[in-house]
């Protein structure tokens, strides 16, 4: 992944977690392979750990321990209702701005 393509991601990566956690609850390595699955392989599990944390810690997230078969119990995330509102504003934003940027490509003014 370039350094461009990098930045655009650190500025939206909350929200596409969010709209992973939207569709259904997952861990931690779920989420980051359900990424490499949509062609983020640059991805490294440390980032979206540390994303998880930071959600988890604004409210964005309920948080449930579930039985591992192999090791310690999982952290399964899912979206709650005041991630959804945070969500809802990502989408709004993203909109606004996918607009923007369409127009200026395509030369509008």
């Amino acid at each position: 992944m370039g350094s461009q393509m990098t930045e655009m991601l650190k500025g939206t990566l909350e929200g596409i977690v969010l709209a992973i956690l939207d569709v259904r609850p997952a861990y931690g390595y779920e989420i980051t392979a359900r990424l490499r699955d949509q062609g983020f392989t640059d991805l490294v599990e440390g980032t979206i750990y540390a994303l998880l944390v930071r959600i988890e810690q604004r409210g964005f997230v309920d948080v449930e321990k579930v039985p591992s078969e192999k090791g310690p119990p999982r952290k399964v995330y899912s979206i709650n209702a005041q991630g959804r509102g945070q969500l809802d504003e990502f989408w709004r934003t993203w909109s606004f701005l996918a607009e923007r940027i369409g127009q200026l490509h395509e030369g509008e003014k």
